[in-house]
């Protein structure tokens, strides 16, 4: 139940912001994906944060934190252990 209060809070938030910025919602496309991948980037600072101040390097911290396939999801070229890995942790959740 908490999850959906803080969710309503930032769907406050962001319809403040829209108002602020003098957009009106449903937002036009671009300025919609730019939010959604501000949502994505923001997501990632906290996990990339920590693993910066326990003392990894920036590169090996976005590593660490799987933010790569958070953001971009499975890129082509990628390990396939990766991709398992992946779908197998979603299957569980289901």
């Amino acid at each position: 139940m908490k999850s959906y209060a803080f969710s309503l809070l930032a769907g406050i938030l962001a319809g403040i912001v829209y108002y602020t910025i003098g957009v009106q919602s449903p937002a036009p496309p671009a300025i919609a994906l730019a939010g959604l991948l501000g949502m994505l980037a923001g997501e990632q600072i906290l996990p990339i944060a920590r693993h910066v101040l326990s003392g990894l390097r920036l590169k090996a911290a976005w590593r660490e934190a799987k933010s790569g396939q958070h953001m971009f999801g499975a890129l082509p070229g990628a390990r396939s252990s990766d991709t398992i890995d992946t779908s197998a942790k979603n299957q569980h959740r289901s």
